[in-house]
């Protein structure tokens, strides 16, 4: 088995150089780092991890804490954690994924025993107990999703404000005038979903400035639930133009639904999500949506992490960065139907912002 002797031999530099040009802890030449990496395809070498963690006190591994909840369709959550391994395999770090119950406790588990060099969090609730343990930790974290407090913390996520606001402009310009709102799951509201109430909230602030009707209701992350929801709300609204869909299991299981009603789209009815484009291919959805940008917010979250591991010396202030919103057009809006009759006025309760609420 080769070691980096033989890769320093072969390269024709020391052991150190061969090692800086592989970790990049110092700066080396193009010309010398190019001999390395041939050195290194050439033999045939992989670093041995527990011999580098002696040396450089580092592991090379990035902790992934994510959280699989039976009110969440899973496929999506897939996305971001794909986004943020595949990062950090170019980055040449490996990811130790941790998927416990009790996120607190996992969490100083693994900073404690130095298990890992850095952290990056999934599933961020609104006021979230994993928090705490990720500030005292010695080694950085980066998260994916908005808390209440980003102090000490650097967070990357999707403007989901904006995002509703850009859904409801969107189909306000084409004229309609009745649409249907369905997001997450309650429980997901209830355990601290933020990013479900900041698109909601803004959706109906902005229609009630667009003058239009939207009817903001929760919907099911399973079948049959998730079927029957969407033939109610149909029935519920037979004036609704569009149809809103923050939610990935209804976006999913509304083309069979539709078609078994033999309703068009965007004849009929015009229909805007918000999901990633993979998740589109994957699920082979034709709707218009707010791409969620998993690849993107991993990829933020991942360099910034690093960038915090490698270069400790920087001290750079911690920061809060959103990713715009981009509607990508798939085709199912369009000006809409004429109304059977004059919309309704949505109800006080579904117009109200989440956190008014009782």
């Amino acid at each position: 088995m080769a070691t980096i002797g033989d890769v320093a031999r072969v390269a024709g530099v020391s052991r150190s150089t061969a090692s800086y040009a592989l970790t990049g802890r110092r700066p080396v030449t193009p010309a010398v780092r190019a001999r390395v990496e041939a050195a290194v395809a050439a033999l045939g070498y992989t670093p041995n991890a527990g011999a580098r963690a002696l040396a450089t006190s580092q592991t090379q591994v990035l902790g992934l804490l994510v959280q699989f909840l039976e009110d969440e369709f899973a496929p999506a959550m897939l996305q971001y954690m794909l986004g943020v391994s595949n990062v950090a395999r170019e980055y040449g770090y490996d990811i130790l994924m941790v998927s416990d119950a009790d996120g607190a406790q996992a969490l100083k588990r693994i900073t404690d025993s130095r298990m890992v060099d850095g952290v990056v969090l999934l599933n961020v609730a609104d006021q979230d107990n994993r928090l705490p343990v990720l500030r005292a930790a010695a080694q950085p974290a980066a998260l994916v999703g908005l808390p209440a407090d980003c102090t000490g913390l650097d967070v990357f996520d999707l403007d989901f404000a904006e995002a509703g606001r850009t859904m409801v402009d969107h189909l306000a310009a084409l004229g309609h005038r009745e649409a249907v709102l369905v997001s997450q799951p309650e429980h997901v509201v209830e355990r601290g979903g933020a990013y479900v109430w900041r698109l909601r909230d803004a959706a109906l602030a902005q229609a009630r400035t667009r003058g239009m009707t939207l009817h903001a209701v929760y919907g099911e992350s399973r079948q049959p639930a998730v079927g029957t929801l969407l033939h109610d709300l149909l029935d519920r609204y037979p004036d609704a133009t569009a149809l809103l869909a923050h939610n990935e299991a209804v976006a999913a299981a509304l083309p069979s639904v539709l078609h078994d009603r033999g309703v068009r789209v965007p004849q009929d009815l015009s229909v805007v999500g918000q999901y990633s484009d993979e998740f589109a291919r994957t699920f082979s959805l034709p709707y218009s949506s707010i791409e969620s940008a998993p690849d993107r917010l991993g990829r933020m979250a991942v360099r910034q992490l690093v960038q915090r591991i490698e270069q400790p010396e920087r001290g750079e202030p911690h920061v809060v960065r959103f990713v715009s919103p981009e509607l990508v057009d798939r085709g199912s809006t369009a000006a809409p139907r004429a109304h059977r009759r004059p919309p309704t006025v949505a109800s006080a309760e579904a117009n109200r912002p989440w956190h008014a609420r009782a």
